[in-house]
């Protein structure tokens, strides 16, 4: 049994940061990830994609924002259950909560932070016959590292900002990128069409439309699609890898039976005070939640996060005063023994 102070589901960066201002008041936290990895959709959508809203940061890739946010929380020794979900929940007592995984691992902790981002992603997957015979064996929802393409043949299908952005990227990685889209028009950022437009006029993207894949072919893996194009015969086209990006359809999962005020697919949340659910003792921070006025931002999140930690403090420790101090002139201690603090002002005599 895994037992913490704080048990935050979702690894995301709104999750992230929850640990590190846990750590600040001294309570200690665990997360539980459906994902391999932490870090939400920064790492498993836009790892390579530059987010231009984070304070501080002109411009930070996804990925190395998780990088950081990892780094930050360190010294705070969060504990994470990756690859499972979380199924159900009970109250064992008046301070004890219960949540057990997919895979039956049991937490228990004395508040819950749901921060599950949109919830659990499921791709919007093209009507292909044993489309599942190929997944993982050339067939890929999501472009998760790059170099896995470098001198392959890839086909992209789509013709929103990530297939357009994807063909752009891959471009300069993969032997061949052909883009096929169903429509002659696209729906993405206009730069992005054109630069799309440039690089199929340079030989380095091959575009087929209006078109549709309707065929994956190979042994074991895939080794060809097939094609067809409005107003000529279907045809195959031999490649390494099928990557169609159709987007993604969130979910709340098991979490929607916990008796939560859902709304529109996501939890209703005190924002007047510490962004509780219905629910005493659980919170729901980040792109999950719903309040008047929500943005779905993640410093929006960060903010949450920072109040939703204050309140189990409180909750925590009932009737003691936690005086804020800022952490230039209180530092920050680690758990693990380490401390980060400004450098102290040297009294001396100037002659």
């Amino acid at each position: 049994m895994i037992t913490t102070d704080i048990l935050i589901i979702g690894a995301g960066p709104t999750g992230l940061f929850a640990v590190f201002e846990a750590g600040l008041l001294k309570m200690k936290c665990h997360i539980i990830d459906a994902l391999p990895q932490p870090g939400g959709q920064l790492a498993e959508l836009y790892p390579k994609k530059p987010i231009f809203d984070i304070p501080g940061y002109p411009s930070v890739n996804a990925g190395e924002l998780v990088d950081n946010l990892m780094e930050q929380i360190k010294q705070f020794q969060p504990g994470f259950t990756l690859g499972e979900t979380a199924v159900s929940y009970t109250k064992v007592d008046d301070e004890w909560f219960e949540v057990i995984t997919n895979k039956g691992t049991v937490h228990r902790a004395k508040a819950i932070a749901i921060a599950g981002g949109l919830g659990t992603f499921e791709p919007r997957k093209p009507t292909i016959e044993n489309i599942a015979d190929y997944e993982e064996k050339g067939l890929e929802y999501f472009v998760k590292e790059p170099e896995h393409f470098r001198n392959k043949k890839v086909v992209i299908a789509g013709g929103g900002d990530s297939a357009l952005d994807w063909s752009i990227f891959l471009s300069n990685v993969a032997s061949e990128v052909t883009l096929i889209h169903r429509r002659n028009e696209f729906r993405g950022a206009l730069d992005s069409v054109e630069k799309v437009q440039d690089l199929k006029n340079e030989g380095k993207i091959k575009l087929i439309t209006p078109a549709e894949v309707t065929a994956i072919k190979g042994d074991g893996k895939v080794e060809a699609i097939t094609v067809e194009v409005e107003g000529q015969e279907a045809y195959d086209i031999e490649t390494d890898y099928f990557i169609p990006l159709f987007g993604l359809t969130p979910k709340l999962g098991e979490i929607g039976n916990w008796g939560l005020n859902i709304e529109k697919n996501a939890i209703v949340v005190n924002n007047a005070l510490d962004y509780q659910t219905n629910i005493d003792g659980i919170y729901a921070i980040g792109d999950i939640n719903t309040y008047p006025g929500k943005l779905k931002l993640i410093l929006c999140g960060f903010h949450e996060a920072t109040l939703m930690c204050q309140s189990v403090y409180n909750r925590l420790n009932p009737g003691k005063k936690y005086v804020l101090k800022y952490t230039t002139v209180s530092g920050v201690d680690g758990f693990d023994g380490s401390r980060k603090e400004a450098e102290k002002a040297v009294v001396k005599k100037i002659d």
